[in-house]
């Protein structure tokens, strides 16, 4: 077990180093730079800029030194703003982490609700009510949603008020945010909970009398979420990061706004910041749920 965790923490690493340095030598391949302005700067300034953020050097010297500040945990200094990375992850990855970790429970109790009725209930009305809306929410893009759900919630009926510094309502936010996964979701706990309804000790179970409550909440569902598991990890990082475009629908100023701006603004050292902030996430994410499969399942063996 300590060995399996070992690694995988060694490869997260690896992960997370290869994930910088295909990120870093990309962002300056594309034409243009941050100090880039429509009305040109003078040479002289632009050769003390370049000079003070170390652009005039080489971009593996560029990489070089910035992993190398990265190591000592600093991330450095917007390349706009001039503030600290630091203060801007912290201070907008509060508002992102608590959308996300709201549409994503949100979507995990749902969709392994959903899912588990619909199995239930295969070929019935419920299940195929169920399968027409996950189907819909799948197909529908979140920024659709979002636009549409701003659009009669916000404006037309009023109903909501539109999220804001003095108003902070996420219920619309979050309805969005959590559509797609929750429909995923269900799709994978109903073909989940079919297979595990189909396996021998589930028919054991039956033949000795076993409650249908028991039966299914003990032993079926437990079995049949280690799919979801293994989707909801990574998406759950996701999530919490900061989705781009429900952020720039609703302006909640959470992280994923933040890098959408850095994009657009060739803020290297925000997207840099930004980009390994996602990639950690991610992969913590991902070790965790590999971890969790023994609780859920414990036959699984780690090697």
């Amino acid at each position: 077990m300590v060995k399996y965790i070992v690694k995988r923490l060694l490869l997260a690493v690896l992960t997370v180093l290869i994930i910088c340095a295909i990120t870093f030598f990309a962002m300056h391949a594309v034409p243009g730079g941050p100090f880039n302005r429509e009305k040109a700067l003078s040479e002289a300034t632009l050769a003390a800029l370049n000079a003070r953020y170390n652009l005039d050097k080489s971009v593996p010297e560029q990489f070089v030194l910035y992993m190398s500040g990265i190591l000592r945990g600093d991330f450095g200094v917007s390349l706009k703003t001039g503030r600290d990375i630091t203060a801007i992850i912290g201070e907008s990855f509060p508002i992102s982490a608590r959308l996300g970790v709201s549409a994503m429970i949100v979507a995990l109790i749902l969709g392994t609700v959903f899912g588990s009725l619909a199995a239930l209930t295969r070929n019935q009305l419920p299940d195929r009510i169920i399968v027409f809306f996950s189907t819909l929410f799948t197909a529908v893009p979140s920024f659709v949603l979002a636009t549409l759900l701003l659009l009669v919630f916000c404006i037309r009926l009023q109903w909501i008020p539109v999220w804001s510094v003095n108003s902070q309502n996420y219920v619309l936010p979050v309805i969005s945010l959590a559509a797609y996964p929750m429909a995923y979701i269900t799709r994978l706990s109903k073909t989940s909970m079919l297979d595990a309804l189909s396996q021998d000790y589930i028919r054991t179970a039956r033949a000795k009398g076993v409650s249908r409550f028991k039966m299914i909440f003990k032993h079926a569902l437990r079995n049949s979420l280690i799919p979801v598991i293994t989707y909801a990890g990574p998406q759950i990082a996701y999530i919490i990061t900061g989705s781009m475009v429900i952020e720039t629908i609703f302006t909640i100023g959470g992280l994923g706004s933040k890098f959408v701006t850095a994009i657009t603004n060739r803020d290297y050292t925000l997207i840099m910041a930004t980009t390994i902030f996602l990639a950690t996430l991610m992969v913590i994410a991902n070790v965790i749920c590999d971890l969790l499969y023994k609780v859920v399942d414990p036959r699984i063996k780690y090697e």
